[in-house]
């Protein structure tokens, strides 16, 4: 079963959002998500002051399997991106949730974050997934 942090949010494409002090968004691929994926090789992060839509394509993962689109989970401006990434790809894969976050956002509408799952609601939804 994969881990899922009680403090974080979550989405149907398996991104894990954390709210910071600050007001900004934290962002990554769950645990599921980098499992399913296996070994990260490359990362591609957005750039810091991009703006993005709800559901936009803004991150790309890639694996030894595939590549994967990281969908933008609420609408804003990056930030500031995961810089290791670049040379250490496979944080994602050994610390999704604390060293393999991929960039953060400054929300338009924080509101959204009220739409997200918390960590009962996403482990529910990946159990309906292997169903």
């Amino acid at each position: 079963m994969s881990e899922v942090p009680d403090q974080l949010l979550f989405t149907e494409d398996h991104e894990w959002l954390r709210l910071e002090d600050d007001g900004d968004v934290t962002v990554g691929i769950t645990d599921h998500a980098q499992a399913a994926l296996g070994e990260l090789v490359f990362v591609e992060v957005p750039e810091t002051g991009a703006e993005f839509a709800e559901g936009d394509a803004c991150a790309v993962v890639e694996s030894v399997k595939a590549a994967s689109d990281v969908y933008c989970p609420l609408s804003g401006e990056v930030t500031e991106v995961n810089e290791a990434l670049a040379d250490e790809p496979e944080l994602v894969n050994s610390s999704p949730y604390e060293d393999g976050w991929i960039f953060r956002l400054r929300p338009t509408d924080a509101t959204v974050l009220d739409e997200m799952m918390d960590a009962e609601a996403y482990e529910r939804y990946l159990a309906e997934l292997e169903d």
